[in-house]
């Protein structure tokens, strides 16, 4: 056993755990057609907000609701109270390809802890609802105790490529499409009031809210840019510019302080931005880019993890990579792959499990690092959920402590390697 000591954690790591770090892997009933024909693609994984849930779009159609944990998974976060036992496995038939999940009412571990308000605590007791974003431009709103469909929202004219909860307990739902726009749905109204964002480009791929629920960032194809906009106001606000590639996903971290971006063109690339100031903080790139055997290597999805330490991506040629905020290399990363067929990954929101779909509809769970964060970095993240950059900027404490609230201690990563066999060393 090794034990990694950081600024931010205590990490423990098992030499060799990338091959055994594997829990087990779901198949869909159909098999892939042979003539390569799209449908039976995982396009997207969502763990519910509470854990005890894990929808899965197998393709054609279908969504299967799983109860977590799995019978012959070996659990690897906190245990559960045993009312799983009383949940039920459900198929959700769609009618059409499932490209998005997502599971609300849901609110952040930080507006939890902050207490938000009584409204908002109020309402993340209600009924646990499953969005399914289709192909043919619809979403459809599922209850998941039952199984039972409560109703369809129209108005998008393109595949719903993207979808999230506002993190606040409330039923507002964000959705991205490739009609280029953006809908913001207020789900506890008669008739389910609706604010249209436009201005991308083109398709939008992905798009995240932020913990305090003051933004929302969304990517669009073949643009460089990441489009910031006021979730209070319904207005665009600004554009993040640092990539020569073109963007695929976007994530905020836990506290809101950190915008996780990946783009590809032959190679792909990480950046890490401060989305209050702008700034890039942090870039991780491919280093096959110094091999030219090793060219082309597509990513697919980031996101964070719970306590806000570890990213999570999928590229085409591994399964799965887990970087640790302020390291040069990964903490754990699968063999290298001819396609890895990837598409999507998730982290169990109670830690040491994150979720990857693949274009031939599987869906493995692994097993991530174990990791106790540090008491200054819990700290930092309290702090950051409720206040901005230049807010903090303005205290009148060291300049070292400002680095640290406002992670600029981490620009000492800039250019982190993710190829353990590189040949840039």
């Amino acid at each position: 056993m090794m034990t990694a000591r950081g600024q931010n954690t205590t990490t423990f790591m098992v030499p060799g755990a990338s091959a055994d770090a594997l829990i087990t892997e779901l198949k869909p009933i159909r098999p892939p057609p042979l003539d390569g024909r799209a449908g039976c693609e995982t396009w997207s994984v969502q763990f519910s907000p509470d854990g005890e849930y894990f929808a899965w779009s197998l393709g054609h159609g279908i969504v299967k609701l799983l109860v977590w944990p799995l019978q012959d998974v070996e659990q690897n976060t906190p245990s559960v109270l045993s009312t799983t036992a009383r949940k039920r496995e459900r198929m959700l038939d769609c009618g059409h390809t499932v490209w998005s999940l997502a599971f609300g009412p849901c609110t952040s571990k930080a507006a939890r802890q902050a207490k938000v308000t009584r409204e908002s605590c109020d309402q993340s007791a209600a009924t646990l609802l499953l969005a399914t974003g289709l192909k043919n431009g619809d979403i459809k709103v599922w209850e998941v105790a039952t199984g039972h469909l409560l109703f369809n929202l129209s108005g998008h004219q393109g595949v719903v490529r993207d979808m999230v909860f506002t993190p606040n307990g409330r039923l507002t739902l964000v959705s991205g499409s490739r009609d280029k726009t953006l809908r913001i749905w207020d789900l506890t109204t008669a008739g389910k009031n609706v604010h249209v964002l436009s201005g991308h480009t083109s398709w939008v791929y992905s798009c995240c809210v932020s913990p305090d629920c003051s933004m929302i960032a969304s990517v669009c194809r073949g643009n460089p840019r990441v489009y910031l906009w006021s979730l209070r106001s319904h207005t665009f606000m600004r554009n993040l510019q640092g990539f020569s590639m073109f963007l695929v996903s976007c994530d905020f971290s836990p506290d809101g302080a950190l915008l996780a971006t990946a783009a590809f063109a032959t190679v792909w690339e990480i950046a890490i931005f401060d989305p209050y100031s702008g700034d890039c903080l942090v870039t991780l790139r491919d280093c096959s880019y110094c091999d030219h055997e090793m060219m082309n290597t597509p990513i697919r999805a980031v996101c964070f993890s719970t306590e806000g330490l570890h990213l999570a991506f999928v590229t085409e040629d591994r399964a799965i990579r887990i970087w640790e905020l302020g390291q040069e290399r990964p903490v754990m990363e699968t063999d290298v792959l001819h396609f890895s067929n990837g598409l999507c990954c998730t982290f169990h929101p109670q830690g040491g499990v994150v979720a990857t779909g693949t274009r031939d509809g599987h869906v493995k769970f692994w097993r991530t690092p174990l990791l106790v964060p540090s008491l200054s970095h819990l700290s930092r993240m309290s702090l950051r959920y409720n206040i901005s950059t230049q807010q903090v900027m303005a205290l009148p404490i060291p300049n070292k402590i400002k680095n640290f609230l406002t992670y600029r201690n981490l620009q000492g990563a800039q250019e982190a390697r993710c190829g353990v066999h590189s040949t840039c060393d």
